[in-house]
């Protein structure tokens, strides 16, 4: 199967900014790992730089997971495209 690495901005806003998101993926998607780059949190907003290494089934699976619980993804700069 083919491995990627996936770079990406996650934004947390409204209810799935109070959730342990990244946590319950990694709960669900034990197989894809995952390393914060960068991350800052407000009151309204948390925003998060990540980068998922894994099988690419499993990898996009995750992002989707994220998308799911209302996490916004965006690609970062030089890495792989998500789907927004």
């Amino acid at each position: 199967m083919a491995k990627t690495t996936r770079k990406c901005w996650l934004t947390f806003e409204g209810v799935c900014k109070d959730q342990p998101c990244v946590w319950k993926m990694s709960r669900q998607f034990p197989q894809v790992q995952f390393d914060i780059r960068q991350a800052s949190v407000g009151q309204k907003i948390g925003i998060m730089a990540i980068q998922f290494d894994g099988e690419e089934a499993e990898v996009t699976a995750a992002v989707e997971f994220l998308k799911s619980m209302g996490v916004r993804i965006d690609p970062v700069e030089g890495g792989s495209l998500v789907e927004t």
